[in-house]
């Protein structure tokens, strides 16, 4: 058997997903493999370093720091989240990732873009926190419109949740088969079409495998999370889920929204390992 785990993105919606994980690594639940898509990887990579609280940490401490994110950092340089604070300052000085250990643990750990030439997914295997996979970590979670594209060795990416926003199975096919997988919406949510399509056309005007990507994301969303339920029910796959929208902005600026989500993750997962035990 292969332990794997799948987190899905959604922003600040992730600080549901580390209120989950905090809860697994606290109670030594180990996985062979994971993947992350956009949130689901910049906090999620804390789980194969192993560093319980960190990405709580920092979010609530900077949320509403404009080095952080900011409307500012958007006009002045193209991307909402400030590139140099959050993917060099912020993880190698100021609350360091430890990429020793991220490097040491026997857990592969990949993340997901889209390639904007293409609209594919791509999936990169992260080896050591350094600069490149940090990068390709950063594409993952460059959302469109609000983040620039990504340049990695000639290609260039936007967020892997435009292209495969829940990715089971990447991870089937991986060969994992006992897998969990964190979800950021409701059971019963479903994605309408996207609201900013003109702005979207605009923007990615030169990518139409791009554009089409965007127009269709819905579809992709609606059909994975429909996959996942079956096989939940099915008895395939296992599922942290929160019960309620999580109500929770992008670019969070209250610490008191942030430590609202994030127990109601740790919530999920005490509730998650209390089943599991009864099993």
């Amino acid at each position: 058997m292969k332990k794997g785990l799948v987190l899905e993105g959604g922003a600040m919606r992730g600080m549901f997903t580390c209120g989950v994980l905090d809860v697994l690594m606290e109670n030594d639940i180990s996985f062979d493999g994971a993947v992350g898509v956009s949130a689901g990887a910049t906090f999620g990579c804390n789980i194969k370093s192993h560093q319980i609280g960190r990405a709580y940490r920092y979010n609530k401490k900077y949320c509403s720091d404009p080095r952080y994110h900011s409307i500012r950092s958007l006009i002045t340089t193209g991307d909402i989240y400030n590139v140099p604070f959050c993917y060099d300052e912020l993880p190698y000085r100021l609350d360091k990732w430890d990429t020793k250990a991220f490097a040491d643990s026997p857990m592969e750990f990949y993340c997901v873009v889209t390639d904007i030439n293409t609209g594919r997914p791509v999936y990169h295997k992260c080896n050591d926190g350094q600069k490149e996979d940090i990068t390709w970590i950063q594409a993952s979670a460059s959302m469109p419109i609000v983040s620039r594209p990504v340049h990695i060795d000639g290609g260039v990416y936007l967020d892997g949740g435009i292209s495969d926003s829940i990715p089971l199975k990447f991870m089937e096919d991986k060969g994992y088969d006992d897998i969990l997988v964190v979800e950021t919406q409701p059971v019963d949510y479903v994605k309408g079409k996207q609201k900013y399509m003109p702005v979207v056309r605009w923007s990615l005007r030169k990518y139409p495998n791009m554009i089409k990507c965007m127009e269709e994301r819905y579809i992709m969303y609606n059909e994975e999370k429909k996959y996942i339920r079956q096989q939940e029910l099915a008895g395939k796959v296992r599922v942290i889920r929160p019960k309620e929208p999580l109500n929770i902005s992008s670019i969070e600026k209250d610490p008191a929204q942030i430590e609202r989500v994030y127990k109601l993750g740790r919530q999920a997962g005490e509730e998650y390992l209390a089943k599991e035990k009864q099993k």
